[in-house]
């Protein structure tokens, strides 16, 4: 068997450094979340939450960048971004922490998907009706005490590059609970400013193949534009949904597919 050669050692090394600090960071996050937050309000947890997820992202070498000319984000109300990785929900979470409504899968990450139901998400499990009906009602009553909520509408990730068709549902939310939708276009690049190859998180790979591709990869630099806010109160959510897909897509520099909208909640 060939040995390795230094550079090559190195790089294990520096992948199993790296492995080692994430999961003591998430086992971190976890002992924060069971003996923490139960005792603190919404605010200081907010703060948790944001600096939790800053060093989550230091740690797998991913920088964030808002775009410039954004538009001022809202202290509550919908949002609704693009999805292309597990990294999206830290991203958003490092500049202004939601609570986030995400498909069931999510909730099996090894010690992440712990994490992140602690900090408040809802998980959706796909073609359940009842359960969407239920969660509607806790999301447009979150909206009404001045929450701010964020779900994916595409339900899935997409390569970059790509925007799915979005799902209207959960658009009702922002109608009943007369706020705005404020859409969020994110992207990631490399050095070069260029779709990082190591970020997509699509077709038949796990969380922890995910995980490993980007800490061994080069680094990373998130890129979030917040976009105008839209009014959600005498709206349709179709007429939401529509407008929030074009403007993200317009944002990223993608032309829309001609079938952009799906009835049906991830």
């Amino acid at each position: 068997m060939e040995a390795k050669q230094p550079a090559q050692r190195n790089l294990d090394w520096r992948l199993a450094l790296r492995c080692g600090r994430m999961a003591l960071h998430l086992v971190a996050g976890m002992a924060t979340c069971a003996l923490v937050f139960p005792f603190i309000g919404k605010e200081r947890r907010n703060a948790h939450i944001r600096r939790w997820s800053r060093q989550l992202l230091a740690i797998c070498n991913v920088s964030v960048q808002v775009a410039h000319g954004s538009a001022q984000p809202l202290e509550h109300g919908v949002i609704v971004c693009n999805h292309i990785s597990w990294l999206d929900i830290f991203v958003i979470n490092a500049l202004y922490p939601c609570r986030f409504v995400a498909k069931a899968e999510i909730r099996d990450w090894p010690l992440a998907g712990w994490l992140v139901a602690q900090a408040g998400t809802v998980f959706i499990a796909r073609g359940n009706k009842r359960e969407l009906r239920n969660i509607f009602k806790g999301l447009v009553h979150a909206l009404q005490e001045g929450q701010r909520v964020a779900f994916f509408p595409e339900g899935t990730t997409a390569a970059q590059g790509t925007i799915l068709p979005f799902h209207a549902n959960l658009f009702e939310a922002a109608v009943d609970g007369k706020v705005q939708v404020q859409p969020f276009a994110l992207s990631y690049v490399d050095a070069a400013g260029q779709p990082h190859p190591s970020v997509d998180f699509i077709g038949d790979m796990t969380f922890v193949q995910s995980v490993v591709n980007i800490l061994d990869g080069k680094p990373v630099r998130a890129r979030l534009a917040v976009l105008p806010a839209m009014e959600g109160a005498g709206a349709h959510r179709r007429e939401l949904a529509q407008a929030a897909h074009d403007a993200i897509a317009g944002a990223l520099g993608i032309v829309p597919a001609a079938q952009t909208l799906q009835e049906h909640s991830a």
